[in-house]
């Protein structure tokens, strides 16, 4: 008579990833959910959320996601098909293409920059 959906893990814990600081990943990621990451990562970074790039995180590769907010630094070519939020301890090398960008004062932002809608990706990242 009711049909209650039972929630997965993830809706019952939140729905952000997180990698802290102290941490190195060399590989690939793929997250459905929201990403925090703090640590290193040197490899390809993909996400239906959003990822946030902490102020000790560091990134070396290349991303697609939604939405970014970048605080620590990043190198490569990223693809942001809504909003990218460039913070004023952000260093970043490389491509950008984004919907949408906000970049404050004090930020290193070197980067060739094209501003275009990108569609939402649907693949499982393999």
């Amino acid at each position: 008579m009711f049909d209650k959906k039972t929630k997965s893990y993830t809706d019952l814990l939140g729905k952000t990833n997180r990698i802290v600081e102290g941490t190195r990943i060399k590989g690939n990621i793929y997250s459905v959910a929201d990403f925090r990451l703090d640590g290193e990562l040197t490899g390809n970074f993909q996400c239906e959320g959003k990822i946030v790039i902490g102020p000790a995180g560091i990134v070396v590769g290349d991303i697609l996601c939604k939405n970014a907010d970048i605080e620590g630094r990043y190198s490569g070519k990223i693809q942001v098909a809504e909003l990218l939020n460039v913070k004023a301890t952000a260093t970043i090398y490389g491509e950008v293409t984004i919907g949408k960008l906000s970049v404050e004062p004090g930020a290193d932002f070197s980067a060739t920059c094209t501003m275009k809608t990108i569609p939402p990706t649907t693949s499982n990242g393999e």
